[in-house]
């Protein structure tokens, strides 16, 4: 069985197949800077898995997507304050043009439920 959270006519924001939830990728509000950026990403991610049935400590992997990657130490300080320490994820981290310039990271996760 295949689930959709917040279906749209290109993507839905998750999917949940069997026991895995999909988090399509979560930026911040344009104008922003990259900290209140990465905090309002992080709280849709919550937000979403929630909705999933699930939470952070269940986060199998997280793909970040920095437009600039000397925002790094400012979106790890945030990152480092939310992410459960008990059941940290696999991570990547990178720098990458975003699908608009007034976005500054994207997160995307993927979990268990």
């Amino acid at each position: 069985m295949i689930t959709r959270i917040q279906p749209g006519a290109r993507m839905s924001e998750a999917v949940i197949h069997g026991n895995t939830v999909y988090l399509a990728g979560q930026v911040g509000e344009p104008g922003d800077d990259v900290t209140a950026q990465t905090k309002t990403t992080l709280a849709e991610i919550d937000a979403l898995l929630a909705q999933a049935g699930t939470d952070k400590s269940k986060i199998l992997m997280a793909t970040i997507w920095l437009a600039d990657i000397a925002d790094f130490d400012a979106m790890n300080a945030v990152w480092d304050a939310w992410v459960d320490k008990a059941n940290p994820p696999a991570r990547a981290t990178s720098e990458g043009k975003l699908a608009s310039p007034e976005y500054l990271v994207e997160i995307i996760v993927v979990a268990a439920v």
